[in-house]
């Protein structure tokens, strides 16, 4: 993306920012100029963001938050920006946390929790009933997450259940693995934005996208509760794999899907429970 700067040191008019934008390839030019000119605290600050964006650099790095699930969750310069399409993840891992059963927290986990976003979601949307767990390998995503998820859970550094506590062993009930699941041959094909702005520790999934998933399903049954459920979500094409790594490794799936979201969801359940239908009540947004 390129484009001439502002000729004026006045406050440039919404049409201004859109058609710069437009001029640097934004897709989504007037939505984006809103968001920057609501976002900047003067006319400098918004030239300075107008150039950054159309430099390339992803929208919600440069006005420091993306929306998801409802909440504004602040999203630091390099950290992964969590995708509008993992909400309908996040639905199904509430459904479950209603099934807990009374008297107790749900016990859940997020790994590669990047900005925390879905930690921070879960927290909204159960209200006091998450005993929430939180980690990344990237201390940058770390730091993000603790701002997002605040006091309503703990945050850890490491590689995946290494940075959890022992005493979480067969405790999880949610266990959700947002983990990387773009083959390497095809990173290079992702969006400038992502390659160029993102982490590749988040993108990259190893030669066939699941060598994270394989690590995190072997691990697993070590660290779910009787009945917990892991879930992740993956391309569609990659379903059949990831459903047979999951089978593997003593877990029973089912794949959920949902046009709307254009999303593909494995939910798992450790053997040996009953593995029931899940009836999801009414996104609270009315989606």
């Amino acid at each position: 993306m390129s484009a001439t700067p502002f000729s004026s040191s006045a406050l440039p008019s919404l049409s201004a920012v859109v058609t710069r934008l437009r001029a640097a390839g934004c897709v989504f030019a007037e939505d984006e100029a809103r968001l920057l000119v609501s976002a900047a605290d003067s006319p400098e600050a918004l030239t300075e963001m107008v150039s950054r964006r159309t430099a390339g650099l992803p929208l919600e790095h440069v006005i420091g938050w993306a929306e998801f699930y409802g909440l504004r969750i602040a999203v630091d310069t390099g950290v992964f920006v969590p995708r509008r399409r993992t909400e309908f993840l996040v639905r199904q891992a509430a459904a479950l946390i209603r099934q807990t059963p009374a008297g107790r927290p749900a016990v859940v986990v997020d790994l590669c929790c990047g900005s925390g976003a879905l930690g921070a979601a879960l927290l909204a949307t159960a209200h006091g009933t998450v005993e929430l767990y939180a980690s990344d390998l990237d201390p940058a995503a770390v730091a993000c997450a603790r701002h997002n998820v605040g006091s309503g859970g703990t945050v850890l550094e490491g590689d995946l259940f290494d940075a959890l506590p022992d005493d979480l062993r067969s405790r999880i009930d949610i266990l959700i693995a947002n983990v990387p699941y773009v083959p390497t041959r095809e990173v290079g094909l992702l969006p400038s934005e992502a390659r160029e702005h993102e982490p590749l520790v988040a993108l990259d999934g190893g030669d066939d996208g699941l060598d994270v998933l394989r690590r995190v399903t072997a691990e697993a049954p070590h660290w779910l509760a009787p009945g917990g459920h892991l879930l992740f979500e993956t391309s569609e094409r990659q379903v059949p794999d990831a459903v047979g790594t999951v089978r593997r490794d003593g877990l029973a799936p089912r794949v959920v899907t949902s046009e709307e979201w254009e999303a593909t969801v494995v939910v798992a359940q450790l053997r040996g429970a009953t593995l029931g239908a899940v009836a999801l009540s009414p996104d609270p947004r009315g989606r």
